[in-house]
């Protein structure tokens, strides 16, 4: 353990709903919750004013709406989040070499590696450095946590919520801990907590009363003691720069259950696709693919196939998906699918026989590549422009109105606020669904930094935060 709090964890508050009220004039100071719109969607996240009326991560949406009616219920908007993401880790990698992101919105940094902290008052500084730069730079706000050890600062970070600092002084650990709740130490969940409770064990001071022998006998040696451990503020594990990532997946729930199985079979492919692009942007290849089945009953069926080396081909992974559900039974209907990849590896043996299939197989309709006019001879192609959609919470620009996001949808219309991250709340107004001078657009960013030219002494910019870094 050290002897000086310089490990720190940064926390987000409230991360997407949060980028969404930057983002939107209209919605701050409101209830947001981001997640799937769907029937069958849950919540990514809610802000603290929707967390009010019980709306938590994890819920079902339609829950979520029961709680909180008069919500903003937006689709998430994941480039912009890993934009703000971007801009915030590379604040942490200025105040240290070793940095290890957990999340999207949330880190352990270093700071005694990177010469910023060695004793409290050093480190508190540098904490409060770096909020007053990320609420520069985002707007946003994050919560840190600062002690001696990983568990102690994510501990203190959420002792810090919202918006604040909590710094653990070497020495105070266990006097800190003791009168918490069980739950509050990572790897302690439902299943464990009710476990322990049934032992008559509800705090972190009576687990470390227990002993190590007891908690063994309760929950195993491994778990037993990692517990007494972690009970006794005894946390040795070292802030990892890079973690390895250990396999690739993506999954897609279905709003109504799905029963025809050729369309099943086309979603894995797609699923397949999706993957290897995601393998492919990470720079991996992988041995073994995996299907993920959620079926009508909520049942989850996973098979896998190792195959001889890795690989980063999409048709060797589309077949191989494709061969492991050949052996799944979907009758009564699928509600979540999902592929991946694992036995991840920087390089790939190819299978040429599959390469050669692929190269002289004709690609789907409708997918990138797809130049061939398959219309019969002497007919022109027909091109039917399918039905623009317009999701909830993203970006639109109007040729008049100028740019805008959309409130919600139906009946052949689209509702649209028009308004920017420094503007005032804007106007909403109404268009039809097919309107050619509204059009999809990118995200703008929260903090629009101040121009070098700028007069001194000229107009503060707009907005809900300064705009240029603290130095």
């Amino acid at each position: 353990m050290r002897s000086a709090p310089t490990i720190l964890h940064l926390d987000m508050d409230a991360f997407f709903a949060a980028v969404e009220q930057a983002s939107k004039p209209s919605l701050r100071g409101k209830a947001v919750v981001v997640g799937g719109l769907g029937p069958r969607g849950v919540v990514a996240t809610a802000s603290y004013e929707a967390r009010v009326f019980g709306v938590r991560s994890a819920m079902p949406m339609g829950q979520a709406r029961r709680l909180a009616p008069n919500a903003a219920y937006l689709a998430p908007r994941f480039s912009l989040y890993r934009s703000v993401s971007d801009q915030v880790m590379a604040l942490l990698r200025s105040l240290s070499p070793l940095v290890e992101p957990l999340s999207l919105d949330e880190a352990f940094v270093d700071l005694e590696a990177g010469g910023v902290a060695r004793d409290p008052v050093s480190a508190r500084r540098a904490g409060e450095r770096l909020r007053a730069d990320i609420r520069a730079v985002t707007g946003l706000s994050g919560s840190v946590g600062l002690a001696a050890s990983k568990m102690l600062a994510k501990i203190a970070s959420e002792e810090a919520k919202p918006d604040g600092l909590v710094l653990i002084d070497p020495g105070t650990e266990r006097e800190l801990l003791a009168p918490m709740p069980v739950r509050t130490l990572p790897g302690v969940g439902p299943a464990t907590g009710d476990h322990l409770r049934r032992a008559g064990i509800t705090t972190v001071g009576e687990l470390a009363e227990a002993g190590e022998g007891e908690l063994v006998r309760l929950v195993g040696k491994a778990h037993g003691q990692a517990l007494h451990a972690m009970a006794l503020a005894r946390d040795e594990r070292p802030v990892v720069a890079e973690r390895e990532t250990k396999s690739v997946s993506v999954e897609d729930t279905y709003d109504v259950d799905i029963h025809d199985r050729v369309r099943i079979r086309l979603e894995v492919r797609r699923l397949a696709d999706r993957c290897v692009r995601r393998l492919r942007a990470g720079g991996h290849a992988g041995r073994t693919i995996q299907l993920k089945v959620r079926r009508y009953d909520f049942s989850t069926l996973t098979r896998s196939e190792t195959l001889r080396g890795p690989t980063d081909d999409p048709a060797v992974v589309r077949e191989a998906a494709a061969r492991l559900l050949e052996g799944v039974d979907t009758t009564g209907g699928v509600r979540l699918l999902g592929v991946g990849v694992s036995g991840l590896a920087a390089f790939t043996q190819e299978d040429l026989f599959a390469q050669a299939a692929y190269a002289g197989e004709e690609a789907e309709p409708g997918e990138e590549g797809d130049v061939a006019d398959r219309s019969l001879p002497g007919r022109e192609p027909s091109v039917e422009r399918p039905v623009r959609k317009w999701t909830a919470g993203h970006d639109v620009r109007h040729a008049v109105f100028g740019h805008g996001w959309v409130q919600g949808s139906g009946v052949g219309r689209v509702t649209v606020r028009f308004e920017t991250p420094d503007s005032a709340p804007g106007r909403v107004r109404t268009f039809a669904v097919e309107d050619p001078e509204l059009e999809p657009a990118e995200p703008l960013p929260l903090v629009t930094p101040v121009s070098a030219t700028a007069p001194p002494g000229g107009p503060a910019p707009r907005g809900n935060g300064p705009r240029q870094p603290v130095v």
